[in-house]
């Protein structure tokens, strides 16, 4: 053996191998997490028995080491809008890796992004430019500084319980305060409530607002405005000098059943809109802020000024790649018609339930955002148990319902918020009937249970009890 192929033969056995990687630590995960990471990610899992380890993912769907399948209603918080592995979104990463552009040299203009704008604003026609960041909450920076500067003014609007990130200037206009605990000082920013005009306009009044931020449909909770309250929140704005963001991070990209939520309310023109999750594939984190082309021209005014905001992996091929793949198949398999069309019936489903079950308050939302509100009941037994609950910590029924549907039916959800008694469904937005029928089924056991008195399920709830307890 000569000696370059021992040398080959070295580094065959010690170059990186990842599936080798994985075999020998992969079992580790839920150990290395609590070691190097968040470590109260793992000690809550292990609590509330969501501890699985998945072994591969297609769709909507997971797999686990026994080969059992797990329906996915969470599609990775939004991310997953077509799903895990999408093989048009496959391929077109696999084609962009393979030819070796030069990318990200930072002084040239590569085609990518720009047939990305060129496809986003084709769904946005008042809107004339787009900055592509990394993420929703960076998204929503970009359209905070470039609102400020565009306008001259200061002050930011947004209601309470929104959410538009956790970055510092984000988090100056999140509506929830367990978020902004102990990192003040933020912005100067101001929350009214979600379809208050009367504080919007007292708030203009004050001639230091710069724009009003808003979610068409705020995922806390799944809430929708007002009808017309996006139109006159806009005509208000503009009329004082001010602009309106629409947030459309997790309401973009079909997922309200239109492309954008917005949409929904003829004449509303936001000044700016902030996409992400949906558009990365699931793959590349990826996302866009697009505005009209006074305001991008009044923050880019002069070469001087041409990198006053950017981002270092802005616009990559890879996550441009995954973005053009994604519109594409969205538009190749009507997405957004199935959103509209699968939603309408999972929620149809879902209202017939509200007089069955005194425990079931509400079901409400747009094409696949929907949220599932329980309440108090009326029955003194039921009453009785309710009340144990909401006295140790608001929200643990909703996750005594979100539990067994993952530990008994294998289907994956997610309580709405901290202290809120809904369950939030945001899955891929490729489902169709068949998950339905297993979502509603799985639903009507739980609820069969939880109204019969079922002694596992208001056992677990005990345990949630004494864990909130424990962490006052």
């Amino acid at each position: 053996m000569t000696v370059e192929s021992t040398e080959d033969a070295a580094a065959g056995t010690k170059g990186f191998d990842l599936a080798r990687l994985l075999a020998e630590r992969g079992g580790e995960r839920y150990e290395l997490h609590a070691r190097h990471l968040n470590h109260q990610l793992p000690r809550m899992l292990h609590t509330i028995g969501f501890d699985k380890v998945y072994e591969r993912a297609e769709g909507a769907y997971f797999w686990d080491a026994d080969g059992d399948d797990y329906l996915d209603m969470l599609a990775g918080f939004g991310v997953m809008g077509l799903g895990r592995h999408h093989p048009v979104v496959r391929k077109a990463l696999h084609d962009v890796l393979d030819a070796s552009l030069a990318d990200l040299t930072r002084f040239d203009c590569p085609p990518l992004p720009g047939l990305l704008a060129e496809k986003l604003l084709g769904y946005a026609p008042h809107l004339d430019r787009v900055f592509f960041g990394n993420s929703g909450t960076e998204a929503v920076e970009t359209a905070l500084k470039f609102a400020r500067y565009a306008t001259g003014k200061p002050r930011v609007l947004y209601c309470a319980h929104a959410f538009h990130g956790l970055t510092t200037g984000s988090l100056s206009v999140n509506g929830e305060s367990g978020f902004r605990d102990g990192f003040a000082p933020l912005l100067p920013d101001t929350a009214i409530e979600l379809g208050d005009l009367d504080a919007l306009e007292r708030e203009l009044r004050r001639g230091d607002v710069a724009a009003f931020v808003v979610e068409p449909i705020q995922g806390k909770g799944v809430h929708l405005p007002p009808p017309g309250f996006l139109r006159a929140a806009q005509e208000l704005l503009h009329r004082h000098k001010a602009l309106l963001i629409a947030d459309e991070v997790q309401t973009g990209l079909g997922r309200t059943g239109k492309f954008f939520a917005y949409q929904y309310e003829q004449g509303v023109e936001p000044d700016l809109v902030c996409v992400a999750k949906s558009l990365s594939g699931g793959y590349v984190p990826v996302g866009a802020t697009l505005g009209k082309d006074w305001i991008f021209k009044k923050v880019y005014s002069s070469m001087d000024r041409v990198l006053v905001h950017s981002a270092s992996f802005g616009s990559n091929a890879q996550a441009m790649a995954a973005g053009l793949a994604v519109l594409s198949v969205m538009e190749d398999e009507r997405v957004v018609e199935n959103a509209r069309a699968t939603g309408d019936l999972l929620r149809s489903r879902l209202s017939a339930l509200v007089d069955k079950y005194e425990l079931l308050h509400d079901v409400r939302g747009r094409g696949l955002m929907i949220g599932i509100e329980f309440g108090r009941p009326k029955s003194l037994a039921l009453r009785g148990r309710w009340t144990m609950l909401q006295a140790a910590r608001k929200g643990l029924f909703a996750q005594m319902v979100v539990v067994p549907l993952l530990r008994k039916h294998r289907i994956l959800t997610q309580v709405s918020g901290d202290h809120l008694e809904v369950i939030k469904l945001i899955p891929p937005l490729v489902i169709g009937e068949r998950e339905v029928e297993r979502f509603v089924t799985a639903f009507t056991a739980v609820m069969d249970e939880a109204h019969g008195g079922g002694s596992l399920m208001w056992d677990f709830g005990r345990t949630l009890v004494k864990q909130a307890v424990v962490n006052r």
